[in-house]
């Protein structure tokens, strides 16, 4: 039986500048971190929740060179998708993170579903910062 999703990878340009970036700026603390001989195994992980870990990975095998040069062009774009990230005061986490250095593509806005802000981390991967509260389907019409 399933139980839960415990591995996350983000596509990042260099494992150790987006290790500084997940650790310096947002929190996070380093869960695995090996090198072989021909792969780095990287993972973080917020210290609340360290049954989800984040790998960072540099594009390339599994992928073929078509799909790594793809997801290449997407981050350097700006445009790859990333994750969301739960915070109970939207705006103060927006003022913390903005102080850090972080760079917002959308401020904290109002939505049906709680506040909500738009970043991206150091690879151009967009993360999505969420205050939720409570809704209903009714809140969307």
């Amino acid at each position: 039986m399933i139980t839960n999703i415990s591995l996350l990878s983000v596509f990042v340009n260099d494992v150790d500048e987006a290790k500084a970036f997940y650790t310096e700026k947002l929190g996070f603390v380093v869960k695995d971190d090996v090198k072989l001989p021909d792969y780095r195994w990287c993972t973080v992980c917020h210290p609340n929740h360290p049954e989800l870990q984040l790998q960072l990975a540099v594009p390339g095998p599994p992928l073929d060179e078509e799909g790594t040069e793809a997801v290449k062009r997407m981050m350097a774009k700006g445009t790859m998708h990333g994750f969301g990230i739960a915070t109970d005061d939207c705006r103060k986490t927006f003022a913390e993170l903005t102080a850090k250095g972080v760079e917002f593509i959308q401020e904290p806005a109002d939505r049906p579903y709680g506040v909500e802000a738009l970043l991206r981390d150091n690879s151009g991967n967009w993360l999505v910062l969420v205050e939720q509260k409570e809704y209903s389907a009714a809140d969307f019409s």
